[in-house]
């Protein structure tokens, strides 16, 4: 059970890069989940309910690996910022710009700053919620963030 958490918590040891693990599963993320996404390769329903487990499976197995590991939002914990890219991806269609590489840029440059700087609620959450649900939650508030953000600069341009 303790490598199977482990490999989950930190994406298939992405968590484990050295240098900005977060910055790492954020490009690898959007590396395995856009094609899933530009090819149509499966329905929206079916992607939503893929998200809605894989959080579920985060929930217990982040509590699991902190407990072993008697941490809280270790940096090898890197499922939160799959997750965060996940939510955004559900959204591609309504928050697509000009073009794919340039959507994608702005998705991953903005995630990136939304979930660094923690601005309200998730700064908040960061550091009241000590559980499995706070770890996930600030990543999605900044998934959200980039998500309205995108769909405004969308609305304005066509």
């Amino acid at each position: 059970m303790k490598v199977l958490s482990n490999i989950f918590i930190s994406f298939f040891y992405s968590g484990y890069f050295k240098i900005w693990p977060g910055t790492f599963a954020s490009i690898i993320s959007i590396i395995v989940l856009f094609p899933i996404v530009s090819s149509d390769l499966i329905s929206s329903r079916i992607f939503i309910i893929i998200f809605i487990i894989l959080f579920i499976l985060s929930l217990f197995f982040i509590n699991y690996y902190s407990s072993n590991t008697k941490t809280h939002d270790s940096s090898v914990i890197v499922i939160d910022e799959f997750l965060g890219i996940y939510f955004i991806f559900i959204f591609f269609d309504l928050i697509y710009i000009l073009n794919n590489f340039f959507t994608i840029f702005l998705i991953f440059i903005l995630f990136r700053f939304f979930d660094i700087s923690k601005i309200f609620p998730a700064n908040l959450i960061d550091k009241r919620m000590k559980n499995s649900l706070g770890v996930l939650l600030d990543d999605l508030i900044a998934s959200i963030y980039t998500v309205a953000i995108l769909y405004s600069i969308n609305v304005f341009i066509k």
